[in-house]
């Protein structure tokens, strides 16, 4: 069968897996979350709001469990990994904010590169003793506009532009996989990083950005552009249940990654440099005090 064919009839079975998939009350997390369950995996939703959560747990069917988990604060996902006592086959970083006005998270991170990115370091990295299979992080066409700038990450000392510090954000993820992948790899670890993005999908994430403008431009975009989030669920579930390589990018197959079904897509240069991505690493070990979670083997 054909990559550009692909839909969620096509996912194999499921069951015996767990899979944690944060962000999974709402959007494509939910949509995520209903197709593995449906599957037979028992998918744990770690979300911020609780009760949420558990009403998105309800409506799901199939085997879930719902966990409390907020990326933009360190204490909150440590507890998530303090909690977590028992190995599970994959990781699904797909929580996330967009072109939200200049916030701080708890730790004082710029909100969209410590929810985006730290958030989800910290999390992998202390859950990787557990993680069996892959862990795949969920990226964006918008990382092609991003720019690692490792001296000023959290947006101090520049003027803040909240569709860069997005972009940033979707490049650090993108980064991030590359870097993960590779200490991966050297330790022999049978583990995965892959990424994949939804292209132009119609999500809420729109409505969370503070400006009534740009909430009605995006809502119209969505409307009459956007594919439906039901489509933009399948790159990332095509990479979390699809036999692939290490590293592998998925993304849409149709109008310059912005719909169709899923298939292996390319990254921007910025994403594929090896020495960013390993000062990117280095970096956020240093402001979050997390680290690769493995011992390397002997």
């Amino acid at each position: 069968m054909s990559p550009s064919a692909w839909t969620a009839a096509d996912m194999p079975s499921q069951a015996g897996r767990t899979v944690v998939v944060t962000g999974a009350n709402s959007g494509l997390g939910f949509i995520t979350a209903r197709h593995l369950a449906h599957k037979g995996a028992h998918v744990v939703l770690a979300v911020r709001d609780r009760q949420r959560g558990a009403a998105a747990g309800a409506s799901l069917g199939g085997s879930t469990e719902v966990r409390s988990l907020d990326l933009a604060d360190l204490s909150s996902v440590r507890a998530f990994a303090d909690s977590w006592d028992r190995p599970f086959d994959v990781l699904v970083n797909n929580a996330g904010v967009m072109a939200v006005p200049k916030r701080r998270t708890v730790d004082g991170f710029e909100m969209q590169i410590g929810t985006n990115h730290l958030g989800h370091f910290t999390l992998t990295n202390l859950l990787l003793p557990y993680i069996l299979d892959r862990v795949v992080t969920v990226c964006s066409i918008a990382h092609r506009v991003g720019r690692i700038e490792i001296d000023d990450l959290n947006w101090e000392r520049r003027r803040y532009q909240r569709w860069l510090a997005y972009g940033q954000s979707k490049l650090a993820n993108l980064l991030f996989t590359l870097e993960l992948q590779k200490r991966l790899g050297a330790g022999g670890f049978s583990v995965r990083a892959l990424a994949a993005h939804p292209g132009y999908a119609s999500t809420n994430l729109h409505s969370h950005t503070g400006s009534a403008l740009q909430h009605a431009v995006m809502a119209l975009g969505n409307r009459f552009f956007a594919q439906s989030d039901e489509m933009g669920a399948l790159p990332i579930l095509y990479a979390a249940t699809t036999d692939l390589p290490g590293g592998s990018y998925v993304g849409p197959d149709g109008l310059r990654e912005t719909r169709g079904h899923p298939t292996l897509v390319g990254r921007s240069s910025r994403a594929s440099d090896e020495a960013t991505a390993h000062r990117l690493w280095e970096l956020s070990e240093e402001l979050t005090g997390a680290s690769f979670g493995l011992s390397p083997r002997r």
